[in-house]
């Protein structure tokens, strides 16, 4: 059987936790930032947990993360 590819747009933009579950980060934090509160765009650079509906998704898109 052939080896999976994985899909390069979805390995840039997410990273595999030790427990397997995805982590991501926000948007609306690229421009238009003025009228933006410090306290929001603070908050923005957290990262997120993705959520269990799309988890599968990702597991075909990155087969071997």
């Amino acid at each position: 059987m052939p080896k999976l590819k994985t899909n390069r747009g979805a390995a840039k933009r997410f990273k595999r936790t030790a427990k397997g579950r995805f982590k991501r980060s926000q948007g609306f934090l690229n421009h238009i930032l003025t009228k933006k509160s410090t306290k929001r765009k603070r908050h923005l650079r957290k990262g997120l947990i993705v959520v269990k509906a799309d988890e599968q998704a990702l597991k075909r898109m990155m087969p071997y993360s």
